[in-house]
C-alpha cells in the first residue's frame, strides 16, 4: 500500500473518515468580514513540507490566491502537489489544481485537477458550478460530461478551506459548510477547538485555533482517520500545520513559507500566551 500514500498529499483538510452525526440543527458557515480584507485579497502564497509518520518528507504543497481582473470579488486558488524524497522512485506524483471563486462569500465559479502520478497515469477532470441555478457540471478528460443538480450554494475542496478560514469560529457552536463531492451536496461539519499554542512555527510561537472538519464522504483521495487544521488566532488565520490519520500512521503539513501583502503585523497578537488545551479533549462530532 505504500504507493497510495503519496496520493495521500493533496488537501489534508480533506482525509477525515466517515463519521455518523445529524447536521439539520446545526448553522451554516458564516463570513467575519472582519478577516476578509487579510486573508483573501489575493498575493497570498503558501508552501507546506508534507511529512510521514517519524518526519520522513514525502512532498510539497504550494498554494496561492491571485485576483482577478475583470470583474470585481473574483478569484483564482492555484496549487500543486509533489512527491520529493525516497517516494519520487517509488510513485512520482504532479497534480496542479486551479479553482476560481466570486462573490463575497468565494463561492467557485469553476475547478480543474491536473492529475500526473505514478508512472503513466494522467487525467484532466473539469467542474463547473451554476451557484444560482444549483447545478455542477462534471468532466474527465474526453469522457461525455455529468450534470448534477442540488440545493443550494456548494463550495469544492479548495474554497471550503479558504472559507473556513474567513468564517466565524467559535468553540461552543459547530458550523457547516456545504461541500459538492461524489455528485452530491454534503454539508461537512466544522468544529472549533479552544484556543492552544504552538511553538517554533514558521511564524514563531503562535496562538492558534484547532479546526477539525468531519466529513462523511470519499472525495478525490481516500483517507482513514481524523484532521485538525491549526489557524493562527489572528487576523489572517494562517495555517500553520495540518494533520491527518491516515491507514499507515499519520501525515503533517508544516508551513515553511508565508507571505501576504495584506498580512499586518500580528507579533503583539501572541504575545499572551494562552492556557493550554486540555490533552484529552477532543474535536469530535458532538451529540
Amino acid at each position: 500500500m505504500i504507493p497510495k500514500i503519496p496520493r495521500l498529499l493533496f488537501l489534508l483538510f480533506f482525509l477525515s473518515a466517515p463519521q455518523t452525526f445529524a447536521v439539520t440543527s446545526l448553522p451554516p458557515g458564516v463570513v467575519d468580514d472582519s478577516l476578509v480584507a487579510a486573508v483573501y485579497q489575493g498575493g497570498e502564497k503558501l508552501a507546506f513540507r508534507v511529512s510521514w509518520s517519524g518526519g520522513i518528507k514525502i512532498g510539497e504543497l504550494h498554494m496561492e490566491v491571485n485576483r482577478l481582473p475583470g470583474k470585481a470579488e473574483r478569484y483564482e486558488i492555484r496549487a500543486r502537489v509533489k512527491d520529493s524524497g525516497l517516494f519520487h522512485s517509488i510513485y512520482p506524483v504532479d497534480d496542479s489544481f486551479v479553482t476560481i471563486v466570486e462573490g463575497r462569500e468565494r463561492l467557485p465559479v469553476s475547478y480543474e485537477v491536473h492529475q500526473k502520478e505514478g508512472r503513466d497515469y494522467e487525467a484532466l477532470r473539469i467542474t463547473e458550478y451554476d451557484q444560482q441555478n444549483g447545478k455542477v457540471r462534471y468532466r474527465k478528460n474526453d469522457q461525455p460530461p455529468v450534470e448534477y443538480q442540488v440545493k443550494g450554494k456548494v463550495y469544492n475542496e479548495f474554497s471550503s478551506f479558504f472559507f473556513t478560514r474567513i468564517m466565524q469560529l467559535d468553540p461552543e457552536q459547530a458550523v457547516t459548510v456545504a461541500t459538492f463531492a461524489d455528485g452530491k451536496r454534503h454539508e461537512v461539519v466544522v468544529r472549533t477547538g479552544r484556543e492552544t499554542r504552538i511553538t517554533d512555527t514558521i511564524r514563531g510561537d503562535v496562538n492558534v485555533l484547532p479546526v477539525a472538519p468531519l466529513m462523511k464522504f470519499k472525495g478525490l483521495y481516500d483517507k482513514a482517520g481524523d484532521t485538525i487544521m491549526w489557524f493562527t488566532n489572528d487576523q489572517c488565520r494562517i495555517p500553520v500545520r495540518i494533520n491527518s490519520k491516515i491507514l499507515i500512521g499519520s501525515l503533517t503539513a508544516e508551513l515553511v513559507s508565508y507571505s501576504n501583502p495584506f498580512c499586518p503585523d500580528q507579533s503583539q497578537r501572541h504575545a499572551d500566551i494562552p492556557e493550554p488545551i486540555p490533552k484529552d479533549e477532543k474535536l469530535g462530532a458532538g451529540d
